[in-house]
């Protein structure tokens, strides 16, 4: 059975784990890079929604603004919601008729 170096095979078991942790270390780069546009385009939505009321208060109309190519923006995120909206039942006896 050949030697085997202790350092050898430390280096090798080391550069392994740096290129699990380098796919790692990107996948959280490209996390945070979504987050932070994410977070850009609702700032430009707001912002949106802010200069397109602020052209209505100055007297442009829904309509002249439709016909200029600049609708309201439709919001295309939407927040999802987790609660139930399913009411429970009413419970069934004779306690609820006595």
């Amino acid at each position: 059975m050949p030697n085997i170096d202790i350092e050898t095979t430390r280096n090798q078991a080391r550069a392994l784990l740096d290129s699990r942790i380098q796919s790692v270390t990107d996948l959280v780069k490209t996390r945070q890079r979504i987050n932070d546009l994410k977070d850009q385009l609702a700032e430009a939505e707001r912002d949106d929604k802010r200069a397109y009321v602020r052209a209505t208060k100055d007297g442009w109309s829904a309509e002249e603004l439709k016909r200029l190519g600049l609708e309201p923006a439709a919001v295309s995120r939407r927040r999802k919601t987790t609660k139930n909206t399913t009411e429970p039942a009413a419970p069934s006896g004779d306690a609820a008729t006595s």
